[in-house]
């Protein structure tokens, strides 16, 4: 409603005035003036008219809310859902980062000991160097001896 129609509902109107003529009221002993059928009919249509669309925006507002619910509903089972699934991938890649570790410790404690039993082959190998060298020198030798020049 307008302010300015609100004004004039409240407005008491005068049964001499010029207004009291148009707005078609009647005025009874008590002071109080009464509308005439025809505009009690048009407030009563009036009135109709907006508690109908009271009832359709009330409607609407439970039919929002309902689609809000619905929503929120979906976007926390949603969220709960993802957190269940980041709870369990989480869990797996620590158990992943674990076992990898573990291997990493291996690999790294083998190298080791293989290092060790390498440095006892290389002593080997300088050892069989030498030992190479004089058995060239003692070859040598005994072919001088066997083929005079």
């Amino acid at each position: 409603m307008e302010a300015g129609a609100e004004s004039d509902v409240d407005r008491p109107v005068d049964s001499d005035s010029p207004a009291a003529e148009e707005s078609g009221t009647n005025q009874n002993s008590g002071g109080r003036s009464e509308p005439s059928p025809s505009k009690q009919g048009e407030i009563l249509r009036t009135l109709a008219t907006v508690e109908k669309d009271s009832q359709a925006i009330a409607e609407s507002f439970s039919s929002l809310f309902v689609s809000l619910r619905s929503t929120l509903s979906e976007a926390t089972s949603s969220s709960v859902d993802h957190m269940g699934c980041f709870g369990d991938a989480a869990g797996r890649l620590q158990e992943t980062a674990l076992d990898a570790s573990t291997k990493g410790n291996r690999y790294i404690n083998s190298c080791l000991r293989l290092n060790e039993e390498i440095k006892g082959v290389e002593n080997l190998a300088a050892r069989l160097k030498h030992l190479r060298r004089n058995v060239d020198v003692l070859d040598t030798a005994v072919n001088k001896l066997l083929r005079p020049p």
